[in-house]
């Protein structure tokens, strides 16, 4: 069996420890790739961000002009004229719907550009998966990897429509304002830069305490979801075994991990913005009193009634993007913590496969030699090329050989020792031992689910590896213990084993499968829709269903992985005969849990600790009174 899955430390994520450095430079970096493939809209929506950047500090420096040239000379004037103010409030109010239009598009704009660039890593992420050896799914948690989907892209999301718009608003609002101070008073502004100053040392000290718990809140709330998962999958199993009160002890533990993370990450988070308004505010008070002290000093030479107006409207302006800027460093880390652990999934090694012989039709001239041909004949080939250019087709028959074979699933933990067996075209071998003993393993090395260490596998008289891993498994059929069948229709199920199957071909598989009549007495027959994991059938049910999807790909050799262990007698008997059918005329590989099935096998394999102890007949294993024979005489005294 494959080893237990590797959770990765006490939180259960996957993702070894953060480095910052790549968190703050090569993922973003790698982030901004996606952004970069809309180039001509993020230029329309910089545009935008600008042109409502720019309107909203040329609307402030109005009030000066409003209030030093306009309001206090009408002020004097026994019978004031409003013509010359209502034509700059006027012009204002232009100014301000032009940015209000601005604002509009951009936020339609960035709006496409973060659904594509979520479509587009979720499309990425999806397509990799399927790449991926079964080696990575047997050690990740599954609600883990689903977190990627959900918990991380909307991360993403979160900084690509906000905090990227409103840094880069930010930036520009700072250097238009930084110029507009420069213009109304350069002593002031000053004062200003210093206080600024002040603030952004706080927002590093504050940032740098954020950054480290929103990274862990991410990587604690994957663990959260894959331990969820598998409770949720398993609560039969947690109810038949009273393990509530442990699952928990257990999720508190998790939990209290995450609300840990999750508070001081928002704790820092959340002073930051009361901190910088109130210092903020006080900014503003000491320049309304240093406004006032140089207007009355200068006479009114260095600074006017507008010009402190408008001064302190421009140092609103100005702290007000220093705190947004403060506050988006949290959504970025964040979200860079989420793309991090998304891009680990993207840079786990896909499945190799270096093997070059395909599986084509074929078919046979009139003088007996084998070609290939574009129709569907039945009739299946090895495509062999070899190095001299030539090529060499070897009909599909179902030979498969072990010879010498070592495997082991981790590097110095060997499973199978010295395997060596071989099944001839049409026979049926069955491996019987103990749990642990290796005879999952042996049927996942002759689908190339893993690769061997040493010695060699043949099919055909072909080396496994050199055959391509999506020929090698079509020409295989697999029945698992576990049954997993998909939303869809019975028919859709029983498809899934050949997409292009009709539904006659569908029909008769069910029917060698002994699941034509059951399904018949579905409410909708071949027409009912099955959802989460066909729940409404019975394990025996489930089980004729996978038997009838492996029929329908007619493979010339069959995988059955103890396909009966988890039915009842009855059922079994049925299912037994199902099974009996689709491996007539076939190789078969048989993983057996109850003796009474394998007694007609040509040869069974009996395993112990990853070694072949016994082999022959069930007449020849039990004239030798030996493992097998304790093992069938201790079953027949169970039952």
């Amino acid at each position: 069996m494959p080893p237990v899955p590797h959770r990765g430390g006490p939180n259960g994520a996957n993702q070894g420890p953060v480095n910052f450095k790549a968190l703050d430079k090569t993922t973003f970096r790698r982030l901004m790739s996606y952004l970069f493939s809309y180039k001509k809209t993020l230029l329309v929506v910089l545009f935008c961000i600008l042109i409502s950047s720019l309107t909203s500090v040329i609307g402030t420096m109005f009030l000066q002009i409003i209030i030093d040239d306009y309001i206090q000379p009408l002020m004097t004037q026994s019978a004031p004229v409003l013509t010359g103010l209502m034509k700059v409030i006027g012009t204002m109010a232009i100014i301000y719907m032009a940015g209000v239009v601005a604002s509009l598009f951009q936020g339609i704009f960035m709006a496409r550009i973060s659904q594509g660039v979520l479509k587009t890593i979720r499309d990425e992420m999806f397509s990799h998966m399927q790449t991926l050896p079964i080696r990575y799914f047997d050690t990740h948690t599954h609600g883990d990897i689903m977190s990627h989907y959900t918990n991380d892209t909307d991360t993403l999301r979160q900084m690509i429509t906000q905090s990227i718009p409103n840094l880069f608003s930010s930036g520009i609002t700072i250097i238009a304002v930084f110029v507009a101070m420069l213009i109304t008073s350069p002593i002031l502004t000053v004062f200003v830069i210093i206080s600024i100053f002040s603030m952004l040392l706080f927002t590093k000290f504050v940032g740098g305490k954020s950054a480290t718990y929103f990274v862990g809140q991410q990587r604690s709330l994957g663990a959260m979801n894959g331990y969820i998962e598998e409770m949720i999958q398993g609560q039969k199993v947690v109810k038949v075994f009273c393990h509530e009160e442990k699952n928990k002890e257990e999720f508190d533990r998790r939990n209290e991990e995450l609300c840990e993370n999750a508070t001081l990450a928002n704790i820092y988070a959340n002073i930051l913005m009361p901190i910088m308004a109130n210092l903020g505010n006080l900014q503003y008070v000491l320049i309304a009193i240093l406004g006032g002290a140089l207007a009355i000093v200068s006479g009114g030479q260095l600074m006017t009634l507008g010009g402190i107006a408008t001064f302190l409207n421009l140092s609103k302006s100005f702290t007000r993007p220093v705190s947004q800027i403060s506050q988006q460093i949290n959504s970025v880390i964040t979200a860079l913590a989420g793309a991090q652990r998304i891009f680990h999934l993207l840079d786990e090694e896909s499945e190799k496969d270096n093997g070059y012989v395909t599986l084509v039709n074929a078919k046979y001239t009139d003088g007996g030699q084998l070609v290939e041909t574009p129709e569907h004949t039945g009739l299946w080939a090895w495509k062999h090329p070899h190095e001299d250019g030539t090529l060499t087709y070897v009909p599909l028959r179902g030979d498969v050989r072990f010879l010498d074979v070592d495997f082991a699933y981790e590097e110095g933990k060997t499973v199978l020792h010295n395997v060596s067996l071989y099944a001839k075209p049409g026979q049926k071998i069955a491996f019987v031992g103990a749990t642990g003993a290796g005879k999952t393993t042996i049927t996942n090395l002759i689908n190339r689910f893993y690769d061997i260490a040493d010695g060699k596998i043949r099919y055909d008289n072909i080396n496994i590896n050199k055959i391509k891993k999506p020929d090698l498994r079509h020409s295989l059929g697999i029945v698992l213990q576990d049954v997993n069948l998909f939303t869809g229709t019975v028919m859709d199920n029983i498809r899934y084993g050949k997409l292009d199957a009709t539904d006659e071909e569908c029909i008769a598989a069910a029917k060698l499968a002994n699941a034509h009549d059951f399904i018949m007495m579905l409410p909708e027959g071949y027409q009912t829709v099955l959802s989460g994991d066909g729940s409404g059938l019975s394990q025996g049910q489930r089980q004729l269903l996978s038997i009838a999807r492996a029929a329908v790909a007619d493979p010339p050799v069959m995988i059955l992985d103890e396909a009966t262990s988890s039915i009842d007698t009855r059922t079994e008997s049925i299912v037994q005969r199902g099974m009996d059918q689709l491996m007539h005329g076939r190789t078969a590989f048989v993983i057996a849990h109850r003796l009474s099935t394998v007694q007609n096998a040509d040869a069974i394999m009996v395993l112990e600790q990853g070694r072949i102890i016994e082999r022959g007949s069930h007449e020849d294993l039990i004239a030798q009174h030996g493992q097998y024979y304790q093992l069938y005489t201790g079953a027949f005294e169970l039952e």
